[in-house]
């Protein structure tokens, strides 16, 4: 018994070090927007702020037009991850469930995306935005987003399909259910975890990105956080204490966006649990 506690408390031990290791970045951020430039690199830069100096806030969203930056950032984001949702669920369904010619040359043509590094494409991805007309526009960003984040989001799908009991789909097709009825009503339900961790992953994917941001979209009024940031770093002196605040600001739809779907990203760790009995 005694050795029983004594292993105990040693993982409870380590739990609570890896939570505090875990949690001192958004710490550390959380009062280095707090601070001012002094406080930041010379008097306390890893204290508590001396003076909580909420101002940061205020200035990052009227001096450096964070709001602006927040609503461009939503509206790629939010347009890439439904176009993302549609074309990988489709694409994933064809080929894990319906059988026809050439499936798996299909399926691993996509899936070869998986390995094509970004900066290999960018300079032909830039001239070719350009020469179809969508530079300096919200699809200039979409559009490689989405494309990007296609073959990700089509092998999570797919592991899920591959779960899912091929009798439920016979008694829908029985009940007089059409292919188009029975993937909308029966089969996406039954995903709704992997559509969670999809919808997670290229949010942070989307949400961060810099050097497409930074090369597709030059237009100030287009920018998003990540490159829209850099606005804060002047030339002769740099406001950190609102570049922080700004970083605050800009972490918080991740982290919503993660406590709305934990729930069902913690059923996707279990596939298949959603369709058993």
């Amino acid at each position: 018994m005694p050795q029983h506690l004594g292993k105990n408390m040693l993982f409870k031990s380590f739990l609570w070090l890896y939570g505090i290791v875990s949690l001192y970045p958004i710490l550390y951020m959380l009062f280095y927007s707090l601070k001012n430039n002094d406080e930041i690199f010379f008097s306390n830069p890893l204290g508590i702020p001396l003076h909580f100096r909420f101002e940061n806030y205020t200035k990052a969203v009227s001096a450096f037009n964070v709001v602006e930056l927040f609503k461009n950032s939503v509206i790629v984001s939010v347009i890439s991850i439904a176009f993302i949702l549609i074309l990988s669920l489709g694409f994933a369904y064809a080929t894990a469930r319906i059988t026809w010619r050439f499936r798996g040359v299909a399926y691993t043509y996509l899936m070869l995306g998986l390995f094509i590094p970004v900066q290999v494409i960018m300079i032909p991805l830039a001239i070719l935005v350009k020469d179809i007309g969508f530079a300096n526009t919200y699809f200039s960003l979409i559009v490689p987003y989405t494309a990007f984040n296609l073959a990700f989001s089509t092998l999570i799908f797919y592991g899920f399909f591959r779960t899912i009991p091929v009798e439920i789909e016979e008694s829908a097709y029985m009940d007089g259910a059409s292919i188009y009825r029975t993937f909308a009503q029966i089969i996406v339900p039954l995903v709704k975890p992997s559509i969670a961790t999809v919808t997670i992953f290229a949010f942070l994917n989307i949400w961060n990105e810099y050097p497409m941001a930074l090369i597709l979209v030059t237009n100030a009024h287009l920018k998003t956080l990540p490159t829209g940031l850099i606005s804060f770093v002047g030339q002769f002196s740099t406001d950190w204490g609102a570049m922080g605040a700004a970083m605050v600001l800009s972490s918080l739809p991740t982290i919503l966006v993660y406590l709305l779907l934990s729930e069902q990203v913690e059923k996707a760790l279990t596939v298949g649990s959603a369709v058993k009995g």
